[in-house]
């Protein structure tokens, strides 16, 4: 089997399996009475947190690739970073449906008067178009550059996750602490291989040695 192959029939079936898992263990824990004593409460926190996770792990490939030169892990990008939206709509779903029983005049009133609310549906809505535009044909539509451009929304998301996350704990913030540091070195990572990336792409430049352009 070639590696190619190996990827799409084994790797990726695996990843996708893996991703489900936490779905699958909150569908029991709900079903049997094994979540805590506000259950509801305990599944809208649950399906946050499984957004952030797959948010990082997205940020994380890029990295990843680049320190290990390991470059088939992009091919696994789109998947989890749809797993983040796939978590970040049953976020949404356990608070309109379960907590708010679709009492869309009170949510309203909640997304405006409570900040953690206002940015975490902002944070969802920006994962919109990231999820529309995941396929090949949406990059081939609006162009690798603008693709690109458009994708970068994720680190908005990625910070507006954390806000929420914190704003909502207010008391006890070691756990959006350790998220948001994770998620900022991850940001601080590409600006820094950025800046080494054009610091060499001078130095090596026709006009930084005195050469002329070819």
């Amino acid at each position: 089997m070639t590696k190619t192959r190996w990827i799409r029939f084994v790797a990726k079936p695996l990843v996708f399996a893996a991703a489900l898992v936490p779905t699958v263990w909150l569908t029991w824990a709900a079903l049997t009475g094994d979540l805590t004593a506000n259950p509801i409460q305990e599944l809208e926190h649950q399906t946050g947190l499984w957004v952030l996770r797959f948010l990082i792990i997205t940020l994380a490939i890029t990295p990843v690739r680049r320190l290990t030169g390991w470059n088939d892990l992009i091919k696994f990008r789109r998947m989890t970073g749809l797993f983040a939206f796939y978590y970040a709509c049953l976020h949404l779903l356990c608070y309109v449906v379960l907590d708010q029983f679709f009492d869309v005049k009170t949510m309203i009133v909640d997304i405006g008067k409570r900040p953690y609310i206002t940015v975490g549906f902002a944070a969802f809505l920006l994962l919109i178009p990231l999820a529309a535009t995941s396929t090949a044909a949406s990059i081939r539509r609006l162009g690798g550059r603008r693709w690109r451009r458009l994708h970068q929304l994720i680190y908005l998301t990625a910070i507006g996750g954390v806000i929420h996350y914190w704003w909502l704990v207010k008391a006890d913030i070691s756990s959006p602490l350790k998220y948001g540091a994770i998620i900022g070195g991850l940001l601080a990572f590409r600006v820094i291989y950025r800046l080494v990336k054009s610091r060499s792409s001078w130095r090596f430049s026709p006009f930084a040695q005195g050469l002329p352009f070819s």
